[in-house]
């Protein structure tokens, strides 16, 4: 296990997470992600921090028992998640290969390891969850299932579970939210050819949002109380986007003027509050992007080179591992990439759902920051399509060298 440095009062174990689910714990609520008492906060999604919390309620606040059960979590969820990695491509390729291929690549996937031992942050709960939801969402529109199943394929109940899942991904990581719409459209849309068309599953839809609010309507209700503002999900986008933004900004987070890092930050943020410290911060950020709009445009152009291809590291651990690690990053994006363009080409099933992923998910962190950690919830899809990759590209030689 991963050894969690007590540097600024153990901040590193959870960081802003674990410092709210200290407050939870010690009778503040949700509330104070930085240093001191500051207050009700929005910083982040609340599943994480709640996991943190009832871990500290149970085994002490910044315990190492504490770090084993929460690292634990992690490995757990990270080993289920070769189930959905073996079940997606099990049902879009119907070939034993790289369905086996596939699961053993993700079981020993570097990053999935790293952030499973070494993060107590939500980026495996995210991946677990979304990998769930793409799992259910192949069983619902019968992908790789017999003729018989697909009368009960979209049932109502599988239904209520994709709203369950996608309530739980809205609490952990709402910037995934942006694939939901176009999720739950491909569902209905799969039924267009059958008895009753897509209408057939509307009510299910409907039912299934229905869900999808309550579940995250406790925290929205809760926000309103707090802040009286209506804040769904977070209320921090302006603090981020000037710091992915701002006058000196590079692409990444300006981290030094971060509230955690910078002290007279951090007293703005106490004196103001949180929600017109972000909203000061925005405007901050708008003002100086109107100011210099090529300079942000080239921003985006960076990060959008940063997800895929590798974000800057300093080189704290050696130029070997430095560049060992800048390789597989690019490695994985590539082949991932290409993989996927080929399913696209061979019309894989459900391989225009899985681009509509790629597209989708990283557009925040375009406008705002990136970091490693983001494309998590894409890396089970991309280990499956680099598997693909190379098991077609075998076929290919093979036919070419028997023809020779």
């Amino acid at each position: 296990m991963y050894r969690i440095r007590p540097y600024l009062d153990h901040f590193s174990f959870g960081w802003e997470m674990g410092r709210i689910g200290r407050a939870l714990v010690t009778g503040y609520g949700f509330a104070d992600p930085f240093h001191g008492h500051t207050g009700p906060t929005t910083w982040v999604g609340p599943a994480y921090p709640l996991i943190i919390a009832a871990v500290f309620k149970l085994f002490g606040i910044y315990t190492a028992r504490s770090a084993f059960v929460l690292l634990a979590l992690n490995c757990l969820l990270n080993a289920l998640m070769v189930r959905f990695v073996w079940e997606i491509a099990a049902r879009c390729f119907n070939n034993l290969s790289v369905t086996r291929w596939s699961a053993w690549l993700w079981a020993l996937y570097p990053a999935a390891m790293q952030y499973a031992v070494k993060w107590i942050w939500e980026m495996t709960l995210t991946a677990f969850l979304f990998a769930w939801v793409l799992t259910l969402s192949l069983r619902m529109r019968n992908i790789g299932g017999t003729p018989e199943e697909a009368a009960t394929a979209a049932s109502t109940r599988r239904w209520l579970l994709f709203a369950l899942l996608w309530g739980l991904i809205a609490l952990s990581n709402p910037s995934l939210l942006l694939f939901l719409p176009v999720n739950g459209a491909w569902i209905v849309a799969g039924y267009r050819n059958q008895r009753g068309g897509p209408g057939a599953q509307f009510a299910n839809a409907m039912l299934a949002t229905v869900v999808f609010l309550a579940c995250i309507a406790p925290w929205t209700y809760r926000n309103w109380r707090a802040f009286h503002h209506f804040i769904p999900m977070r209320g921090n986008f302006g603090v981020e986007f000037y710091l992915g933004n701002g006058p000196q900004s590079t692409g990444l987070l300006m981290a030094y003027d971060h509230p955690a890092q910078d002290p007279i930050e951090l007293e703005h943020y106490r004196h103001m509050g949180e929600l017109a410290y972000a909203k000061w911060r925005g405007e901050l950020a708008k003002a100086y992007i109107r100011k210099d709009p090529v300079h942000f445009l080239n921003l985006c152009l960076r990060r959008l080179y940063f997800f895929w291809f590798g974000v800057p590291h300093p080189f704290d651990e050696g130029p070997l591992d430095e560049y060992g690690r800048l390789l597989n990053f690019q490695f994985t994006s590539i082949v991932g990439l290409l993989g996927l363009a080929l399913a696209l080409k061979r019309g894989v099933p459900a391989a225009g759902l899985f681009t509509w992923a790629f597209v989708l998910l990283p557009l925040v962190y375009y406008l705002v920051t990136v970091h490693a950690r983001f494309r998590h919830p894409l890396e089970p899809l991309m280990t499956i399509f680099a598997v693909y990759l190379f098991h077609s590209a075998e076929k290919s030689w093979r036919v070419r060298w028997v023809a020779g």
